[in-house]
């Protein structure tokens, strides 16, 4: 089953958005480093990039490891999509315009221990969830092929909205009564 990202549901396998969505997709190399005190001994993760390509997209690597050296090992994680939805094109405005644009892996701990990427995101709003359900959040820069990508689809459909002041309501005559 596909999971539906922050603008679409999932019906069956099949993912029902609302309106335009591009998917590009992406592979995670992650480094797990192993760190040891008196006794003990725990992994340490992190992200080391996202990259992008075509021929990611139909990869299945799933934790494959490409790098191992000096106590750190670089896996790898294929068959990932960066999914970009309409709706969540202020998120994606807002990040690209911040002081450090970054795409959001979201994982979570799989059957062996490892930290396994399940969703890449551009979406502030959408990494803050994550977090709130105990997944961990790791960020990683822009590669500049999808960081093109993201400010096309940026500038073909945000659209910012002119800020409104609200006009308070007078309590105080409501207290007198």
């Amino acid at each position: 089953m596909r999971q539906a990202g922050r603008s679409g549901r999932v019906v069956g396998d099949d993912v029902v958005t609302s309106g335009p969505r591009v998917s590009l997709p992406v592979a995670v190399v992650m480094a797990r480093r192993m760190v040891a005190g008196k006794g003990w001994q725990v992994p340490s993760w992190s992200v080391v990039g996202v990259v992008s390509g075509a021929e990611l997209g139909a990869q299945q690597a799933r934790g494959t490891s490409i790098r191992s050296e000096a106590g750190e090992e670089h896996l790898l994680w294929g068959g990932l999509h960066l999914e970009l939805y309409r709706d969540a094109a202020g998120s994606y405005w807002a990040n690209l315009t911040g002081q450090q644009p970054s795409l959001f892996v979201l994982c979570s701990e799989d059957d062996q221990g490892r930290m396994a990427p399940k969703a890449v995101t551009a979406d502030h709003d959408e990494a803050s969830s994550a977090v709130e359900v105990n997944d961990r959040v790791f960020a990683a820069p822009i590669p500049p092929e999808v960081y093109q990508h993201l400010e096309a689809f940026v500038v073909a459909h945000h659209m910012p909205q002119e800020k409104r002041r609200r006009k308070r309501s007078d309590w105080s005559a409501q207290e007198e009564s």
